[in-house]
């Protein structure tokens, strides 16, 4: 008698190359400027008069040939209707990867974010506002770290997870060509540039390896790899769910939520038709956003013609919030990279055998005061009841 991933083995192959695909395309370092440090120094140095450029990687691959590979996939032949229709999907985000990319540094590449992440609909901008009216502005931190130092601490990280999985890979790059902190297909990648706090380390670990790597180790270990990559969707609820995991840890500290609504007001900003130099200026005169702070934010809404993908943070956790409320399961998001509306999906594959319990449990979870925070959340919260106090600047 076959199992049920013999069954859908037909199914199963086009899953694996829309993966195959996707990594092909990767946006995110496609969308990540090489140049974001010296930009900064020039930057400064024109007292922050002179916006510079900012230079993105050509891209390694044929939009036009990736896009036929794309297409001739024959979803249509997928007969499980939970899997066609997750195809369609995922194809169609792909699509519109491919041409968000081909449209880098043009008026078009906005368009394309919003497609892909969605907009700053009333009820966020609002939640945003609140909390940088609730959470006093905080003084510049003081104490920071190299990115060597970052790449020790993650490796060690790494090694926590292997102890209690010892297959669990490590995968820590130090990198010239990249100038913010990301996962990429289970790799931590770290700018060389980079100086990151020094009470930041250990949040960033459990929001960086203890989250999206992870759940693409988990989405791995699946028969269904997009798993690894995300399901269509998936960005708003990965990133919700890394933000949880600061907030459990208790690493979820004043300064990092004003970022957080700093991001989708400067996005909102963009969207208006704020430039760099107003949106950078606006977030220090009108929020009191630290001068460096205030330029990351702003660099990466307005690169590549205009993202909106920075929004996704706050949205997400504010959906986590609700998920909780409604007494959703933490388990069924840790199966691999998935958004909350894929939850029936997943259920049901669960269900039929077709995917597994999550492999890794993480370590964010079992974290001293964790579960004392995570009932509070089940018993109703907003974002801006994520804020415990601190001292003002």
């Amino acid at each position: 008698m076959s199992s049920p991933s013999e069954e859908l083995a037909p199914a199963l192959d086009i899953d694996r190359r829309l993966t195959e695909i996707e990594r092909r395309v990767d946006l995110l370092v496609n969308v990540t400027p090489l140049n974001a440090s010296d930009a900064w120094t020039d930057f400064e140095r024109s007292d922050f008069g002179t916006a510079p450029s900012l230079q993105l990687r050509a891209l390694d691959f044929d939009p036009d040939l990736t896009r036929r590979d794309l297409y001739d996939l024959e979803v249509e032949e997928v007969d499980d209707p939970a899997l066609h229709a997750l195809f369609r999907a995922k194809r169609d985000e792909i699509a519109r990867q491919i041409t968000a990319l081909e449209d880098r540094d043009t008026s078009r590449f906005v368009y394309g974010s919003l497609q892909l992440y969605g907009t700053v609909a009333p009820p966020l901008a609002a939640a945003a506002a609140e909390l940088l009216e609730t959470v006093p502005p905080q003084a510049p931190s003081t104490q920071t770290v190299t990115a060597e130092a970052f790449a020790d601490a993650a490796r060690a990280e790494f090694e926590r997870y292997r102890a209690v999985y010892p297959d669990f890979p490590v995968r820590v790059e130090v990198r010239d060509d990249i100038s913010e902190l990301m996962v990429s297909f289970g790799r931590l990648l770290i700018p060389e540039s980079a100086a990151f706090r020094a009470d930041r380390v250990e949040p960033l670990l459990h929001h960086e390896v203890g989250t999206h790597v992870v759940t693409y180790q988990n989405g791995a270990r699946q028969p269904l790899t997009l798993l690894t990559i995300g399901l269509p969707g998936y960005d708003e609820t990965q990133e919700g769910l890394a933000v949880l995991a600061e907030y459990l840890t208790g690493g979820l500290d004043p300064r990092r939520l004003r970022v957080l609504a700093a991001r989708v007001v400067a996005v909102g900003q963009m969207l208006d038709g704020a430039g760099l130099l107003d949106i950078f200026e606006s977030l220090r005169t009108d929020h009191r956003i630290p001068a460096r702070t205030a330029w990351s934010i702003a660099i990466r809404v307005v690169v590549g013609g205009g993202s909106v993908k920075d929004a996704i943070y706050l949205r997400g956790i504010a959906r986590i919030l609700d998920a909780l409320a409604e007494g959703s399961s933490l388990d069924l998001l840790l199966v691999g990279k998935l958004a909350l509306d894929h939850i029936p999906l997943v259920q049901d594959l669960l269900d039929r055998d077709v995917l597994r319990a999550p492999w890794i449990r993480p370590r964010w979870l079992d974290a001293p005061g964790a579960q004392d925070r995570l009932d509070r959340l089940r018993a109703g919260a907003t974002v801006t009841d994520l804020y415990e106090g601190g001292v003002a600047a």
